[in-house]
């Protein structure tokens, strides 16, 4: 029972991602995204997933070497590996690995921009607004609030999705957006946002998310117009989005 979904996508990642996630070099990469909507992993579990011998197997069932043996090919291949899990909510590995070109490829390398275009290119303008994130995890709670501080938004911060409706009720008139993690304790973040929009109908929200999409759209009921942004998010790609929903894009 249940889905196991693949997929492949190829991103430009600019200086910016490459710093704030400690590894690899601005420019094109493969990303090959591996979903399932199994059992999930509790925190323990996700912190020690790619340690050497580590196995949640029943004795003589596991080595615990295979995801270590992954994470170090895709290391020495100049790429990273991320995961998004929950329990009862499945698992999401994102793999990025950068692309390579022959060197009779040059239309390609110029298609793809070989990472000069993105290191070039400006990002989207900012603006004034006032957004409201919801996310529990703090690292990417912060680093999303300094982005968007730096390019001259207001924030406003919640932790989860019940702190998110009370920290609506106290600033509802100068909220603009919600920016919601959807997967969070207490209130997940698309019933944070229907219970916001009973109290202002019209309200504006991009939904940010981890898992692949179709996972993500059949677990939490989404209409396939609503605004998704999906982790980890490039600086261009959350400005870009947020720009698009505020000036009445989707």
């Amino acid at each position: 029972g249940g889905s196991f979904d693949i997929s492949t996508v190829v991103v430009e990642l600019d200086r910016d991602f490459i710093s704030n996630h400690g590894c690899g070099e601005p420019g094109p990469h493969a990303v090959i995204t591996v979903s399932d909507s199994g059992l999930g992993m509790d925190a323990p579990t996700r912190a020690r997933i790619f340690e050497p011998f580590f196995t949640t197997k029943e004795v003589g069932r596991g080595t615990g070497l295979g995801l270590a043996v992954v994470y170090g090919i895709v290391q020495q291949h100049e790429g990273f590996v991320n995961l998004y899990s929950e329990e009862g909510k499945g698992t999401t590995f994102r793999i990025y690995l950068p692309l390579v070109f022959r060197a009779d490829s040059a239309e390609q390398a110029d298609q793809y921009g070989a990472g000069a275009a993105a290191d070039a290119a400006p990002y989207p303008p900012g603006g004034s607004e006032t957004i409201l994130i919801a996310e529990d995890d703090e690292a990417i709670r912060t680093l999303t609030r300094s982005v968007l501080e730096r390019f001259g938004y207001r924030v406003i911060e919640a932790a989860d999705g019940a702190e998110a409706v009370a920290r609506f009720q106290e600033n509802s008139e100068r909220i603009d957006l919600l920016l919601f993690d959807l997967i969070m304790p207490r209130l997940n973040g698309k019933e944070a946002f229907d219970e916001i929009s009973r109290l202002k109908p019209g309200i504006k929200g991009i939904f940010a998310s981890g898992y692949a999409p179709e996972l993500i759209r059949q677990k939490v009921a989404l209409d396939q117009d609503t605004p998704l942004i999906y982790k980890p998010m490039s600086i261009r790609d959350l400005l870009s989005k947020v720009r698009q929903v505020l000036d009445g894009g989707s």
